[in-house]
């Protein structure tokens, strides 16, 4: 009987430890996906301001607004599992404005071509946000905290609608006036 009990009490130890090595997981991943919002804030600034289309410096000034919110949705997040928020630096994220600079750079001031390489860096970074808070979403409801998946799921789906709104723009409007602009 006391093999049983013995073996019982090393299985609680090892699932203790797995679910704080999760844990320990999310708060990083938090952490990572915080630094990338703050950044990106600054980054669909730029991109807006380059922007020559007047529906995507629209579409991209909403999304600035609304990461602001998703910042403020983080917070929440944080403060749900009982954590300081704080940012750790994200070096996909970084990696993405960087490119996304390049791009505006190498691209003709005014021209609707920038537009394309805008969309393009934008997508860029939201399908890398859709996928972090997938992920994230999918680890707070493994680990029971209910309200913090909740939370990342409203940002999940309003990053999903940003995407698709930048697909409607490019399909729509901006890659076919780029192409009778190339000519």
């Amino acid at each position: 009987m006391a093999t049983k009990t013995k073996a019982k009490e090393e299985e609680n130890v090892a699932t203790d430890a797995n679910e704080s090595a999760l844990q320990e997981l999310f708060i990083d991943e938090l952490k990572d996906i915080y630094w990338a919002e703050q950044h990106l804030s600054k980054a669909l600034a730029k991109m807006a301001k380059n922007a020559t289309s007047d529906e995507l410096r629209q579409a991209l000034e909403t999304h600035m607004q609304e990461t602001e919110g998703q910042i403020e949705r983080l917070k929440q997040v944080f403060g749900s599992i009982e954590e300081k928020a704080s940012a750790k630096k994200c070096e996909a994220m970084e990696g993405l404005i960087k490119e996304g600079e390049e791009i505006m750079k190498d691209t003709e001031k005014g021209s609707i071509t920038r537009d394309v390489g805008i969309i393009s860096a934008a997508q860029k970074a939201e399908h890398y946000e859709i996928a972090s808070y997938g992920t994230l979403k999918t680890l707070a409801t493994t680990l029971g905290y209910t309200e913090a998946a909740e939370l990342l799921n409203q940002t999940l789906e309003e990053e999903k609608k940003t995407d698709g709104l930048l697909t409607q723009l490019a399909e729509g409007s901006i890659n076919p006036s780029a192409k009778n602009e190339a000519k």
